[in-house]
């Protein structure tokens, strides 16, 4: 089934397949990714049949197609597996936790960085397990991960530990560590706007700069 399945991916994309498309999204990743050219509504509707059927499959076998995926050299089949697992997140539990932080550090950026963060936040449903190691991570796209793990969460957010991610890693350098600070904060401003400005006020001095603008952006 693997082999067919991943078959019926490329056929699927490489179908609707835009090369002049492609030059500008490798372009604007960097020139770090060979693209396909396919947008992401497009690849949605090319690949829902192929993804639906993979319902009630189990755990083991999606993480492992979408490991497949991943070692497509295009980047839109990374994207694919994102699609995958987010669809089927319901069926994913903790102990899958390690297999989806592998991905992290497998052809990281931005891109599919901060989907896997969503998808491990949907998994984890208010719980912090591998959390603490992602923070303590060599790899900075894994410290991401932790900053980053609590989006959307609102009222289930855990503020002593989302503080405590932020004032661990705010001595780092890294853009993308201290935009990502600046993100978590200005997600959980949403619901507790009062408590993210003293937050940043008191802790101004510590807080790189691009954090502190970011976290109160839309206070």
């Amino acid at each position: 089934m693997s082999t067919e399945f991943l078959q019926q991916v490329q056929a699927a994309l490489q179908s609707i397949a835009d090369p002049d498309r492609a030059k500008g999204m490798r372009a604007y990743m960097r020139d770090q990714f060979e693209y396909l050219g396919v947008p992401a509504p497009a690849r949605r509707t090319a690949l829902k049949m192929q993804l639906r059927q993979l319902t009630g499959s189990g755990p083991a076998h999606l993480i492992a197609l979408a490991n497949e995926l991943w070692d497509l050299p295009e980047r839109e089949y990374q994207y694919a597996a994102l699609d995958l697992l987010d669809m089927h997140r319901k069926e994913l539990g903790i102990t899958d936790i390690p297999a989806l932080l592998s991905l992290v550090v497998k052809r990281s950026w931005w891109d599919t960085v901060d989907a896997l963060a969503g998808i491990i936040g949907k998994v984890l449903r208010g719980q912090h397990e591998y959390m603490d190691d992602a923070l303590a991570h060599e790899n900075f796209w894994m410290r991401r991960i932790a900053l980053l793990h609590q989006l959307g969460w609102r009222g289930n957010t855990d503020s002593g530990k989302l503080y405590a991610y932020c004032l661990a890693l705010a001595h780092e350098k890294e853009f993308f560590i201290q935009k990502a600070i600046g993100w978590a904060l200005r997600d959980y401003a949403r619901h507790a706007p009062d408590e993210v400005r003293a937050f940043t006020r008191k802790h101004k001095d510590s807080l790189p700069a691009l954090s502190y603008r970011e976290a109160n952006k839309h206070i």
